[in-house]
C-alpha cells in the first residue's frame, strides 16, 4: 500500500486543513456515485480513503510519523529492548516480556500511562480507545437517510445508520464499536465523520434546497405545467404565465429534514432555454413582434 501522503498528494507537514481539503477534492471527483462502472475511479477512491483514514486522524497521523502503525493502521511492533512482540495462542499478536508488566502493554507509552494514572489504581478496568473514521455519502443519501456499511483496515465491517438530514462534517457514534477496554472496562466507540458530496441538481441551504430547471420560451410565456425532481421524487409544477429567468418558486416541505420534526423548502428557479437549432416560425414571429422592437428589458 503507498504512503498515505504520497496517496492524497500533500507533503508531511501539510496541515490538518490542507489534509483535508486534498482528500475532499479527490473524493469528489473519484466517488463511485459519480463514476459509474469506472472501476479504476473506485480503486483509486478507497485507497484515498484508506489514506485519509490515517492522515485525517490526527492521533492516528502522529502514530504513523513515528512508526507506531504503519499504512493500512495495524500496529508496528516495537523495539524489542523494550518489548518483545509474539503471537498469542489464537493468533493475534501480543505484547509480552519477562519483566512483570506484561498486562499493561499496548499501543501508547507503558511508562505515560503507568505514572499519569490513566490505569486507574490498582490496574482497574479502563474504557478502550475510540476510533476515528470518515465516510462519504451522497447528498440524496445524507437527505434521505439511510444504512452504510464502513470497511475497517482489518477487514471488519460496521453497519451506520445514516440518519436524514445529516449535515456534512456531522459526528456520529456508533457506542462500543471502538478499541476493546482493559480490566473489563467498557468498549470505545467508533466516531465516523460524514462527508457529503456535492449533487448534480441540489443545493443545500440550511434545511432548505435549490435547483434550476429549464423552460422552454413557450413555457415562460404562456405558463404551463412541468415535472420538477424532489428529494422525494417527481413532482408537477406550475409555471405561471410571464415567467422571466430567474423567477423563483417555492415548493413548500420539500426540503430536508428538520430538527422540529417538519422538513425545509425546495426553491426551484427557472432558466428559459432556447432550441438547439434555429426555428423559422419563431425567428419570423420575432421579426414582426413590434411591441418587442420597443421593450428593453436593461431599462428596468
Amino acid at each position: 500500500m503507498a504512503n498515505p501522503y504520497e496517496t492524497l498528494g500533500v507533503p508531511k507537514d501539510a496541515s490538518q486543513k490542507d489534509v483535508q481539503s486534498a482528500y475532499r477534492k479527490l473524493a469528489k471527483r473519484l466517488h463511485p456515485d459519480l463514476n459509474p462502472g469506472d472501476n479504476a475511479s473506485e480503486e483509486k477512491f478507497k485507497a484515498v480513503s484508506a489514506a485519509y483514514a490515517i492522515v485525517g486522524d490526527e492521533e492516528k497521523r502522529a502514530k504513523f510519523d513515528k512508526g507506531e502503525i504503519d499504512e493500512t493502521g495495524a500496529e508496528q511492533a516495537p523495539r524489542s529492548y523494550y518489548r518483545e512482540y509474539a503471537p498469542g495462542r489464537n493468533g493475534d499478536n501480543r505484547y509480552q516480556n519477562s519483566g512483570g508488566f506484561a498486562d499493561f502493554g499496548d499501543s501508547d507509552d507503558l511508562f505515560a500511562d503507568f505514572f499519569t494514572g490513566r490505569r486507574g489504581k490498582g490496574g482497574g478496568p479502563l474504557r478502550g480507545d475510540d476510533r476515528h473514521f470518515t465516510l462519504d455519502v451522497s447528498f440524496r443519501e445524507a437527505a434521505n437517510g439511510g444504512t452504510k456499511t464502513i470497511s475497517l483496515p482489518d477487514g471488519a465491517t460496521l453497519e451506520l445508520r445514516i440518519p436524514a438530514g445529516v449535515r456534512d462534517g456531522q459526528v456520529l457514534r456508533l457506542r462500543g464499536k471502538g478499541a476493546p477496554g482493559h480490566n473489563n472496562g467498557p468498549d470505545g466507540d467508533a466516531l465516523i465523520e460524514v462527508h457529503v458530496l456535492p449533487d448534480k441538481q441540489f443545493v443545500r441551504e440550511g434545511d432548505d434546497v435549490r435547483i434550476e430547471v429549464p423552460i422552454s420560451i413557450r413555457e415562460a410565456v404562456l405558463g404551463g405545467k412541468i415535472h420538477v425532481p424532489t428529494l422525494s421524487g417527481a413532482v408537477s409544477l406550475s409555471i405561471p404565465p410571464n415567467s422571466s429567468t430567474g423567477k423563483t418558486i417555492r415548493l413548500k416541505g420539500k426540503g430536508l429534514p428538520n430538527r422540529h420534526g417538519g422538513h425545509g423548502d425546495q426553491y426551484v428557479s427557472l432558466k428559459i432555454v432556447l432550441p438547439s437549432e434555429q426555428d423559422d416560425q419563431l425567428n419570423d414571429f420575432m421579426t414582426g413582434w413590434d411591441a418587442g422592437k420597443a421593450f428593453n428589458p436593461r431599462r428596468l
